[in-house]
Parts: structure tokens; C-alpha cells; sequence
């Protein structure tokens, strides 16, 4: 066997593990009998349906012989029957299609749950995402969202089909070579003065016929599975970045970036016209062949046929029959010509869905560098922090934080405060060490989340609204300073598009006031609010944090920020260039404000 074939051969298999990965966990997962059974019967409708092919095939026969001869009695008997299998016929494909499109919604919906599970637990979602820009383009799954929602319907859906189609054609062609073979005989012709005969000639034509086919159609149709594959990556890289525009609609119009935001759209959707473009050119050409070929394949069989038949070897019924069988063998020995752009989109969407899932894996797989334990205070031991890329930020941090402190965290941008705060949370990925962490605890980021919906939901996120009494969401709203929403809690709206940068930061505070923390880790969560609102609120966290017995760790730039804590954290460079960029200067533990 050629080192070709054998690659080929290896690389099919590849994918039908990578398939078979992707499927068994339905079948095999709570709902697996439901599952089974209902493929079970999915598979006994497609026999039942190639039998009644069968039937017809035989029917041919009869109904074109009666014609031939002019029998009355023969014809309308015939049509009878007709009527009768074509019932039957229509009854096996609406049931074939309500139980198959079943079976595909309940695999759909058990993937995504699971998919999304997954995806939610442990953080995955959001190390994935730093993984993404940290290592090179290819190496970690884009859009997962798409991967999800588009390329697991078409996973699902492609996999039934196809799969179905691969029965069919397999058991048609069981149940037709034979018949093929009989009905055709022997075919005679003379070459060289000698007469030669072929046994079941019209098997040997149609295996050919179907083996020229595809072997063609894979040589011009090999290039839409790299197409597609691309094509749903740039579709979702242009969707992605159209919600950003909404998203930053506000901050895009005050910079009058309209222009620089529709240059980046315009490229990316250049990049799926130019490569649909290429998929149109290349389905072009496999349309042009497979067309030809189906074309070529209905007067094929008459050709081969008509020396016998008008030789009077056999009657018309007798020849509609021949034609009948091969072209159920020849589509059954051409399903990979008739199908290649669905096996190569569903290809691409298996390819998608099983690095996405690698990626999942090897996640869930890791061990984890930072070792965190839960503790009445904050502690670190030789605590390590860096960069995506690998880059130290701060190495060997001691650091401790006890119920009554509070502290304020200061350096210069980028020297990783607000990375630190996210190793404090856990979340922070490329950290090492020992680290000691309280519960009831609250980290409150600079620009926080306000999900759409109702208000009251958006505030007491992500607790459930039923948690709190009406009275209690009015009063954490007044003390945020926001009494113009206490009549709002029930209005339906996009929150984070309604609310000022300072209106959504409040919101967050209100939270925090709303669910009494004992501990507060907060990063610049006053940098839109004004100077007298920001010193009511800060005064009004530090009274709830202390009430409850708990600290407070807070990073700000502004001075006045400084009244309220009673430490002095500060990130400052490392003088000798070497090991981590900074290092963290805890000694300044003077009141914040001196």
C-alpha cells in the first residue's frame, strides 16, 4: 500500500475517533435509552423505507409490462398497489423525519447543556480566553459562543444525516446489487473476432461509474474542508466584533471612532466575502462535476441496456427494472459524490467542536499553581505573579491582611495591581504560591457587569432577587446614591447601555450594600463619581465591612481615597532589572493619607 493511501486511510480514521469522541457521551449519559431507542427506530425506518424501494422496484415491472401489452385488467390492479405503497412510502418518510429531528433537538440540547457546563465551571470560560492571546493564533479555541451555538446544530444535525445516509446507501445496495445482477445478465460483445461475455455486466458498470465518480469529486471537492472551517471563523470573528460595537456604542460615538470601527468591520467582513468567494468558485466546480455525473447516470443504464432490449431479449417492464436497480446501486455507490459539501461543512464544524473540547479537557486537567485554602484573614506565601506571555510581574510576596485593617494598594499603571487582586480572587491563572483567603467576601472590578433584564435582578446580581425584600433593594439603592431607580425595579431594560459609567459603578456599591460583605476587595470601583460622592460611599463600605467584622484592600489613584484606609501597599519597580518587574513595598504601613 502507498505511503498516500496509507496517510488517507489514517486520517479517516483520525476523524471517525474525533467523531465517535464527540457522539458516545449522549448515548451513553442519563438519557441514553431514550437515545438508543429512539435511533433504533430511526435505523428500522430507513430499512423499512429501502424495502418499500424494493417493492417498487418489483412494481416497475409489472406496471410497464402491462402497458407494453395493453392489459387493462393489469394497469388499474397495478395502480392499486401504486397507491398502496406510496401510503405507505409517505407515511415511513414524515415518521423517519419527526423521529429523526427529535432525536437531533434532544442530542442538541444535551450537548449544549453540557458543553455550557463545562465551559461555565471552574473558570474555563474566562482562562480560556487569556489562554487565547497568551499563546499563537491556532492554538486555543476563537469563538467559543459560535462553537457552541452554530457548529454543535450542525454537528448534531449533519451527524443524523449523514449517518443515515451511509445506512441507506449500504443496505440499498444490498438489496439492489443482487437484483442488478440478475435482472441484467449476460452481456455479449465481440473484440478481435472473438465473443466474450460479462456475468451481471450492469454491477461491474455501476461500480466503475461510481468509483470514477468519486474518486474525481474528492480530488475537486478536498478544499471545502479547510473553506468551511475558515468561513466559520470569520463569521464569527465579524459577529463578535459587531456586538462590541453595540456594546461600546457610547465610548465609539464620543470618540468619533465610526470611522476606524467600520475600516475593522469592513476588513473582517472582507475576509469572509473573499473567502465564501472561494468556497462558491470551489462548490462551482464540484456542482459542475456532480451535476454532469447524476445527469450522465440516468441515461447510462439505456445505453448499456439497449443492444438486449431491442435485440428482444427482454420487455419494457424488464428494462425499467434494470433501470430502476442501477440507479439505486449507482447512488449507493455514489452517497460520498452526492454528499461531499455536507460531509466537508460537517467536517469542518467536527474539527471545530473537538479542539474546543481538547481545550476543555486539558483545562479541567490542569493542576492548579496556586494553592488556595479559606482562612479567617488574607495571607500570601512566596506568592508569584505573571503575564499571559510568561512575564513576571511579582515574585516571593509575603503578604497579610487582618480582620480591622484596610488597606490601599498604589503603583504606577500596568505594574499588575488589579492582576494581583485577581490572584486574591483565585481566578488569575499564572500565579503561584500559597494563598489564604476569608469567606464572605466581595471583589467589586473598576468596570462591572449590569446583565439586561430587570433592575432588580441587575442589582442584586448574582443572587436571586427573591433573596431580599423590596425595602431592603430601595435602601441599598438610596444609600448608593441612586434614589432615581427605587420606582424601577421592575422595568425591563439594557442596563448597561442606559447607566452612566457612574450610574453602573453605584449599582455595584449598592450590591455590596445589599449584601454586607465582611471582606472588600475593591479596584477603582469610585474612578467616575465625583469627589463628594465618592467620599460618602467609600465612608459607607468602610463602616459595612467594619460592622461585619472584616477588612478592606481597595486599589485607587486618588489621594482622597486614602482617608479611608489605614495601610499603604506600593507597587514599585525593581531597581537591579532582574527576576519580576516589581516588587511590593509593604513597609509603607503609615496611615494611606500621610
Amino acid at each position: 500500500m502507498s505511503p498516500s493511501v496509507t496517510a488517507r486511510a489514517g486520517s479517516f480514521i483520525q476523524v471517525l475517533r474525533r467523531v465517535i469522541r464527540l457522539a458516545a457521551p449522549y448515548f451513553r449519559s442519563e438519557e441514553k435509552w431514550r437515545a438508543r431507542g429512539m435511533f433504533a427506530a430511526i435505523v428500522a425506518l430507513n430499512l423499512a423505507y429501502v424495502y418499500a424501494l424494493v417493492l417498487f422496484n418489483q412494481w416497475y415491472g409489472r406496471f410497464y409490462d402491462g402497458l407494453q401489452n395493453k392489459d387493462a385488467t393489469v394497469f388499474w390492479r397495478e395502480v392499486r398497489v401504486f397507491a398502496v405503497l406510496a401510503f405507505f412510502n409517505i407515511a415511513l418518510q414524515v415518521l423517519k423525519f419527526y423521529v429523526t429531528q427529535l432525536l437531533q433537538l434532544r442530542w442538541r440540547a444535551w450537548m449544549t447543556r453540557n458543553y455550557l457546563s463545562r465551559w461555565m465551571a471552574n473558570r474555563t470560560f474566562y482562562e480560556l480566553e487569556l489562554a487565547r492571546y497568551a499563546t499563537k493564533e491556532g492554538t486555543t479555541p476563537d469563538n467559543p459562543d459560535q462553537r457552541i451555538q452554530e457548529d454543535m446544530q450542525i454537528f448534531t444535525s449533519a451527524t443524523m444525516t449523514l449517518s443515515m445516509g451511509v445506512l441507506n446507501a449500504v443496505v440499498t445496495l444490498l438489496s439492489f446489487i443482487g437484483l442488478l445482477w440478475t435482472l441484467s445478465g449476460n452481456f455479449s460483445f465481440t473484440f478481435g473476432g472473438t465473443t466474450h461475455q460479462i456475468v451481471g455486466a450492469m454491477v461491474w458498470v455501476a461500480l466503475g461509474y461510481s468509483i470514477a465518480g468519486t474518486v474525481i469529486t474528492h480530488f475537486i471537492g478536498k478544499p471545502l474542508i479547510g473553506l468551511n472551517f475558515k468561513q466559520q471563523r470569520y463569521e464569527a470573528d465579524f459577529r463578535h466584533h459587531l456586538v462590541r460595537v453595540r456594546e461600546y456604542s457610547e465610548a465609539i460615538a464620543l470618540d468619533r471612532g465610526e470611522k476606524v470601527e467600520r475600516g475593522h468591520l469592513d476588513l473582517r467582513f472582507g475576509d469572509v466575502l473573499r473567502n465564501y468567494l472561494l468556497l462558491i468558485k470551489q462548490q462551482k466546480n464540484l456542482l459542475t462535476f456532480t451535476a454532469f455525473f447524476g445527469q450522465a447516470a440516468v441515461i447510462f443504464p439505456f445505453l448499456v441496456a439497449a443492444q438486449q432490449y431491442f435485440g428482444g431479449a427482454f420487455q419494457l417492464g424488464h428494462l425499467m427494472q434494470i433501470s430502476s436497480a442501477f440507479e439505486k446501486v449507482q447512488e449507493s455507490l455514489s452517497w460520498f459524490v452526492d454528499n461531499y459539501d455536507r460531509v466537508a461543512v460537517w467536517r469542518a464544524a467536527s474539527d471545530r467542536l473537538t479542539s474546543f473540547d481538547d481545550s476543555m479537557s486539558a483545562h479541567a486537567s490542569k493542576e492548579a499553581t496556586l494553592q488556595s485554602t479559606p482562612s479567617e484573614s488574607l495571607h500570601t506565601d512566596d506568592l508569584a505573579v505573571a503575564l499571559p506571555n510568561g512575564t513576571p510581574l511579582l515574585a516571593g510576596a509575603a503578604l497579610s491582611v487582618k480582620p480591622g485593617d484596610s488597606v490601599l494598594l498604589q503603583g504606577p499603571s500596568g505594574s499588575g495591581k488589579s492582576t494581583l487582586f485577581r490572584s486574591f480572587a483565585g481566578i488569575w491563572p499564572f500565579s503561584k504560591g500559597k494563598l489564604q483567603v476569608p469567606e464572605n467576601v466581595a471583589f467589586m472590578p473598576q468596570r462591572p457587569y449590569v446583565p439586561d433584564g430587570k433592575l432588580r435582578d441587575a442589582l442584586t446580581y448574582p443572587n436571586p432577587a427573591a433573596n431580599f425584600s423590596d425595602d431592603q433593594l430601595r435602601q441599598a439603592l438610596n444609600d448608593a446614591l441612586l434614589p432615581e431607580l427605587v420606582n424601577r425595579l421592575d422595568d425591563n431594560d439594557a442596563w448597561s447601555q442606559k447607566l452612566s459609567g457612574g450610574e453602573q459603578q453605584r449599582l455595584a456599591i449598592a450590591r455590596v450594600l445589599l449584601k454586607k460583605p465582611a471582606w472588600l476587595f475593591a479596584d477603582e470601583i469610585t474612578s467616575a463619581l465625583d469627589a463628594q460622592a465618592e467620599s460618602v460611599l467609600y465612608k459607607r463600605l468602610a463602616d459595612t465591612v467594619k460592622a461585619a467584622g472584616g477588612a478592606m484592600v481597595s486599589i485607587a489613584h486618588r489621594a482622597a481615597v486614602g482617608d479611608f484606609h489605614n495601610q499603604r501597599w506600593v507597587l514599585v519597580p525593581q531597581e537591579d532589572g532582574g527576576g519580576a518587574r516589581y516588587r511590593l513595598n509593604t513597609s509603607a504601613a503609615q496611615p494611606a493619607a500621610a
